[in-house]
Order: C-alpha cells, then sequence, then structure tokens
C-alpha cells in the first residue's frame, strides 16, 4: 500500500510538472488546432462579458452552441449576435448554477433536447469586492456556491457521457486570483483557488484512468476590463496590465482548439508564478 501510494504521488507530481512546462513552452512553439464540427459547446455565464465573446468565437466553428445564464436577455442578446457570427445552433437556457438541483435538472433537458455537451467551459463567476470582515455570510458562501461549486455539479452532470466516449473537453475559467492571494478579495481568491485545485485534481484523475481523450484546460487571467473589477488597478501596468475581454476570448479558445492544458494571461504571469514558487520553495529549505 506504502509504494503504491509512492508511486501514485510520484506521478501526480511529474504530471503537474509536465503540463506546467508544456504550457509554457506552447508559448513559443504553436501547437496545431484542432476541428470542432459537430461539437456541443457548453458555456455557463454566457449572457455577458467573457462568456458571450467566447460564445461569438465558437460561432462561426459549426458548432452547437448552449449557453447557461442566470439573465434571459442576456442571453437572448447572446444567441442573436451568436446567430449573426454564423452560429446554426443556438440554445440558451436560464440556470442559477449554484444551486445543484436546477443545475442537475437543466442538464437533463440539454441532453433530452441537444444531445450530450462534449465541451464544458465553467465561467460562471462573481465577486463582492469586499474586504473579508465586511463581506455578509450569504455573499461569501454565494461566492463559494458559483466559483466553485457549480463546477462540481456541471461536471457530475456531463463528465459521464465524456468518459463513456473518451471524448470531450473540460474548462475551468479561475482566475490568477487562484494561484496568489489579492488583498481585500479573501472569498474570491478562496473559491478561485478552489476551483484550480478541483480542476487539476479531476484532469490528473482522468489521465491515471487512461481517459485521455477527454482533454482538460484551467485558465487564469489576471484582471479582465468586464465591470467585474471596476475600480482595480494594477501597480505594474506593463507587467501586469488589465485584460481586454476580447483578447481574453481569443486566447481561451485557442487554448481549446491547441488542447492546452493551462493559459495565464498574460504571458508574463508564466515567469512570474515560476519565480514566486521558487522563492517559496528555498524559504522552505531555509526554515527547515
Amino acid at each position: 500500500f506504502t509504494m503504491n501510494f509512492l508511486l501514485e504521488t510520484l506521478q501526480l507530481v511529474v504530471l503537474s510538472i509536465y503540463y506546467n512546462v508544456e504550457s509554457f513552452v506552447r508559448l513559443f512553439i504553436p501547437a496545431k488546432k484542432k476541428n470542432v464540427t459537430g461539437e456541443i459547446v457548453l458555456i455557463t455565464g454566457s449572457g455577458s462579458g467573457i462568456g458571450r465573446l467566447m460564445a461569438l468565437e465558437f460561432a462561426s466553428m459549426e458548432v452547437a452552441l448552449v449557453l447557461w445564464d442566470i439573465s434571459h436577455e442576456g442571453m437572448k442578446e447572446t444567441a442573436r449576435q451568436a446567430k449573426e457570427a454564423g452560429a446554426k445552433r443556438v440554445h440558451y437556457y436560464l440556470c442559477d448554477c449554484s444551486d445543484r438541483a436546477e443545475v442537475y435538472r437543466v442538464a437533463e433537458q440539454v441532453k433530452r433536447e441537444v444531445g450530450d455537451v462534449s465541451i464544458l467551459i465553467n465561467n460562471a463567476g462573481i465577486v463582492t469586492g469586499k474586504k473579508f470582515m465586511e463581506s455578509p455570510d450569504s455573499l461569501i458562501e454565494k461566492t463559494v456556491e458559483v466559483n466553485t461549486m457549480s463546477h462540481f455539479w456541471t461536471y457530475k452532470a456531463f463528465l459521464p457521457a465524456m468518459t463513456s466516449n473518451n471524448h470531450g473537453h473540460l474548462v475551468s475559467i479561475s482566475s490568477s486570483a487562484g494561484l496568489i492571494g489579492v488583498n481585500g478579495l479573501a472569498d474570491y481568491c478562496a473559491s478561485k483557488f478552489a476551483a484550480v485545485g478541483f480542476a487539476e485534481s479531476v484532469a490528473l484523475e482522468l489521465l491515471s484512468t487512461g481517459k485521455n481523450g477527454v482533454k482538460t484546460t484551467i485558465v487564469c487571467p489576471y484582471f479582465i476590463n468586464t465591470g467585474m473589477f471596476d475600480g482595480c488597478g494594477t501597480k505594474w501596468p506593463v507587467l501586469l496590465p488589465i485584460l481586454e475581454p476580447n483578447y481574453v476570448a481569443k486566447k481561451i479558445v485557442d487554448a481549446i482548439l491547441t488542447d492546452q492544458a493551462f493559459l495565464l494571461l498574460p504571458r508574463t504571469l508564466y515567469i512570474l508564478m515560476s519565480v514566486l514558487n521558487s522563492i517559496m520553495y528555498f524559504n522552505g529549505l531555509l526554515q527547515s
């Protein structure tokens, strides 16, 4: 038992390092894009912002688009724009992703009316924008429910068909705040750290069980100019600029089409995270 545990742990560590290195290398060596014709693409939080822009990126690729959001008008507008951009099949459903029962119910409706989702993009997210002690308990719970727990429920709903076919793609839209803590965003950071850990763990489970046809992509962008972070600035605009939504959406879709395991935006985040991890490692050695 001990030997198996050590071997499995080593395997997970090696795989984690491999996919991080792979993502860095792909910054300089572009990978071939896959054909997604006929795929069923579900995007949560697609009534506005990055979700809408990703839908528009997929619109010309002959996929079936499935839009989820809590705003009926927002989804209706996204659907209209997607059809104008060339989408032939667009379906939209009201769904509060933080509600497990509702996720399962609407997921069954999607399976009946559209088919098995083959590309799942967990994009829905919220931020309270308050200091920890100033955040009402209800908002903290909602942040975790939307930003983290909804990923559990959508995976539970759509992953079985993907593993059965050994074909599919799971996409987790997290944040750079899911890699390093940010002052004034305690609940948001915690929820995004959890989303990254969950997505990475499931990715490793899939690999360890031989389901290498189900791809995964974890996206960690810096602050995006979508309105969620109004009032937030950056101390280092050259190294960490506030990102433009269209740029981010295009990069995410490119990462999906090239089966990129990790996407950090901007590119300088790869270097900054490597430096930070090295500092933490050597600090640990010194303290021990």
